[in-house]
């Protein structure tokens, strides 16, 4: 949390209470897995996007096939990251670019 001073960090255990806190927060960026107990991430993403389309999401996972890279895109998905390939420095770069864009919704 020391390159993002002023970030609020929450974790959930699955969907359900992924969509408690987003609801009670209202993030800016979600990180979000593709498998998720008792979830979909896929789902997941399209349910925030249409209920919280300020709230941008990056799925971060280690499913990295070309399927699932445009499966997220198409659940709404700002951003598929691998986990397998992505440095901690990528992962930072990623959500200063993610945070700095203009939401399209």
């Amino acid at each position: 949390q020391g390159r993002f001073p002023l970030a609020v960090i929450e974790e959930a255990r699955d969907g359900s209470e992924a969509m408690e806190k987003i609801e009670a927060f209202r993030p800016d960026l979600i990180f979000m897995d593709i498998r998720l107990p008792e979830e979909n991430g896929l789902v997941l993403t399209q349910r925030i996007r249409d209920l919280y389309p300020q709230s941008k999401v990056i799925i971060l996972t280690g499913f990295d096939l070309p399927e699932y890279r445009q499966a997220a895109l198409e659940s709404g998905a700002s951003f598929f990251a691998s986990k397998r390939t992505s440095s901690a420095k990528d992962i930072v770069d990623l959500v200063h670019s993610v945070l700095s864009t203009p939401s399209l919704s």
